[in-house]
């Protein structure tokens, strides 16, 4: 029985073979360790926007199978350069030879099962980024007053941080800081009746203004920040409400970091993609490269042609006596007499 996919190699095309692998191979390390570059940034922006990512998100799996398949990439595209390199020489092939199969499986199974996972995830996950940041940011607009609070110490630093980095203000726009309380209970005056007006004239008891934070503030606007009143066109002179781009952020927070967040899962995706096809390529080639030189004794220049293939001779055979064996008791073909049975021993008095 002939083996699965086999090909002729003569002389010259498995010279051309290990030479074009070894260039492919270290190909494939230069798109592996770009790809974990890719994936460590993208853990790292989680790492720092994480407070504003609702826990239940799924999205920080993405990097990190990334990461775990970038490395079997680097490894793989490392170990099939040097054997490529070593075949072309027969004192220095034999060592390889013990290497080769191990790193077939490896790379395929391991290799290539993480590589389908994290291209899954890169397709999947990111639309989960946008219920995500919905609940993650109103979370840390809700708690931007709560200073003193413990564990929601950091929430007013990491929300002014964030708006001043990526040039954002609120969850959708500058007016979502007027449906909430941002001003501590600690810095109100009691005893000013404009603040008991306001507190007294909200359902739940709120301190509400039409004032946004220092941080929404556009540092290259001409005139000085303008963060209160700002619902009221006769309170600022040459401010129109209409247009509070001039002086304020324009764009929220949510749709900021989600084009972000997107553009890094996009852009690993492309690199996941052209990893994975440079694994493939480098895989088939070594495995070819390895039956070819294990049919002339590790020689690569040997007289006459060899075959390489992709699975030896009887495969088939041999998986489906496997799955028989293990599917359950034998069942005579139709052609298969089934056997006799022996005639019932009678019992001794």
């Amino acid at each position: 029985m002939a083996p699965v996919l086999p090909l002729v190699l003569p002389l010259q095309p498995r010279i051309r073979l290990a030479q074009g692998l070894w260039l492919l191979s270290w190909l494939l390390v230069l798109v592996g360790g770009l790809t974990l570059l890719c994936s460590g940034h993208l853990l790292v922006q989680l790492w720092h926007l994480g407070t504003f990512l609702a826990p239940s998100c799924p999205f920080s799996a993405l990097p990190q199978v990334a990461l775990a398949a970038s490395a079997v990439a680097l490894g793989t595209g490392l170990v099939s350069s040097g054997a490529s390199r070593a075949s072309l020489d027969a004192e220095q092939y034999p060592p390889w030879r013990g290497v080769l199969g191990p790193l077939l499986v490896a790379g395929t199974a391991g290799g290539g099962g993480l590589l389908v996972l994290a291209l899954g995830l890169a397709l999947a996950l990111p639309g989960t980024l946008d219920t995500s940041l919905e609940e993650g940011l109103g979370s840390a607009l809700a708690h931007y007053k709560d200073t003193e609070v413990p564990g929601r110490c950091q929430a007013k630093r990491l929300l002014d941080e964030l708006q001043l980095r990526y040039h954002c203000c609120g969850r959708h726009g500058y007016k979502d800081w007027f449906g909430i309380q941002w001003v501590s209970n600690r810095y109100l005056d009691p005893n000013d009746h404009d603040v008991v007006d306001r507190i007294q004239s909200n359902v739940e008891g709120l301190y509400l203004i039409d004032g946004v934070p220092f941080s929404c503030c556009n540092p290259h606007s001409p005139r000085p920040c303008l963060q209160s009143q700002l619902s009221d066109p006769h309170a600022h002179p040459l401010f129109d409400p209409r247009q509070p781009n001039l002086n304020l952020w324009s764009q929220g927070c949510h749709e900021v970091l989600l084009g972000h967040l997107q553009g890094l899962a996009s852009t690993l995706g492309n690199t996941l993609a052209v990893t994975f096809l440079l694994q493939t390529l480098v895989l088939l080639g070594l495995r070819y490269l390895q039956t070819a030189l294990e049919g002339l004794g590790g020689v690569i220049d040997g007289e006459g042609e060899a075959q390489g293939y992709l699975f030896p001779a009887g495969l088939k055979d041999m998986l489906k006596t496997a799955w028989l064996q293990g599917a359950g008791p034998h069942r005579p073909a139709p052609g298969e007499a089934p056997p006799e049975e022996e005639p019932p021993k009678e019992g001794l008095p």
